[in-house]
């Protein structure tokens, strides 16, 4: 018997070829571009936007506008899918990250070769000087920050505030914090270096400032240079006042700062810059790359010298730098 090839008989077979496709449509997501060429040059739509086109014509909303707003909708999944699809691997690539840090210029004491400590001596010419070309470099390097962490010493303060003017970004937030402020000296504090190691010896001078455990006797709370009484510290618990400190106790300190503020503003991507002394960034560089007690004793910071620390998507340091003039050159 031949076969029915009455209008009837061709829509009856029509009819549940397309709810087919309009089932595979529901069911599989659209990851295809809507058009693509063939052989003869010419563009026709894949087969499942084809089956999606269908749904869209055999749904209850019949009408043109309808079918229009659904064939537009698959199209931007389509390219949205794509968007998010190189989102994510420019931030796969984005895995390193970078802070700065930078020890204050030269302060009246320093210039004096003093113990300084916590002691709040202002910069020198000079130590202005530095900070401005220090500014001035990372400006050359093109560097842009979010937010700045810094001590309550003045000498950091000052050096931090002209280094961002030379970048012109003053505006950004500045954290001051006692816990990235100098390792404190104890009965030290004011004395004379080389004096000092005339009274007690070089190696034991060397002790003082180089080592880990070590720490020169306490001032005593007693004392009226005990830093108790400074307005500044009003607000903090008497016994976080260190009398003296090694600098094991000034990694402590460092470290939770790190840890509690630093590191939670480079997990919201900020741009960070940090300006702080020699003792307090050597502890933070201890902790960071976990230098031995031995081997610290051998590292010195240089003044008002930006150092960038490359961090990985973990946040563990990759390397370390000593930004200078030759990189911009």
């Amino acid at each position: 018997m031949p076969p029915d090839r009455s209008s009837s008989s061709r829509k009856s077979i029509r009819m549940p070829f397309c709810r087919f496709n309009i089932v595979v449509a529901s069911a599989v997501p659209s990851l295809l571009k809507p058009m693509f060429l063939v052989s003869n040059g010419q563009t026709r739509r894949p087969p499942l936007m084809n089956a999606m086109l269908i749904k869209s014509i055999f749904s209850k909303k019949k009408s043109k506008k309808c079918s229009v707003k659904r064939i537009c909708y698959y199209k931007l999944k389509n390219r949205m899918s794509v968007i998010q699809n190189t989102v994510n691997s420019i931030y796969k690539t984005l895995d390193n990250r970078s802070v700065i840090i930078m020890r204050h210029g030269q302060s009246v004491w320093n210039e004096k070769n003093l113990f300084t400590g916590w002691e709040d001596a202002d910069l020198t010419e000079i130590g202005k000087l530095e900070a401005r070309k220090a500014g001035q470099l990372l400006k050359q390097m093109k560097m842009r920050f979010d937010i700045a962490h810094c001590s309550l010493l003045r000498r950091a303060i000052k050096t931090l505030w002209i280094a961002l003017e030379e970048l012109d970004q003053e505006w950004i937030p500045v954290r001051k914090n006692w816990r990235l402020n100098e390792r404190h000296y104890g009965q030290l504090t004011g004395m004379n270096k080389i004096e000092m190691e005339k009274k007690h010896g070089a190696p034991t001078v060397k002790k003082w400032r180089k080592s880990y455990d070590y720490k020169p006797d306490p001032i005593g709370a007693s004392n009226p240079n005990w830093n108790g009484l400074d307005q500044r510290y009003a607000d903090l618990e008497k016994n976080l006042i260190p009398e003296s400190e090694s600098l094991r106790e000034t990694l402590s300190r460092v470290k939770k700062y790190w840890d509690t503020e630093i590191l939670r503003d480079l997990k919201m991507g900020r741009r960070i810059i940090i300006s702080a002394h020699g003792n307090s960034i050597r502890a933070l560089l201890m902790y960071l790359e976990k230098i031995s007690a031995k081997e610290i004793e051998e590292v010195n910071i240089p003044r008002a010298t930006p150092i960038r620390l490359q961090l990985d998507e973990s946040f563990h340091v990759i390397s370390r730098s000593f930004l200078t003039q030759k990189e911009t050159n």
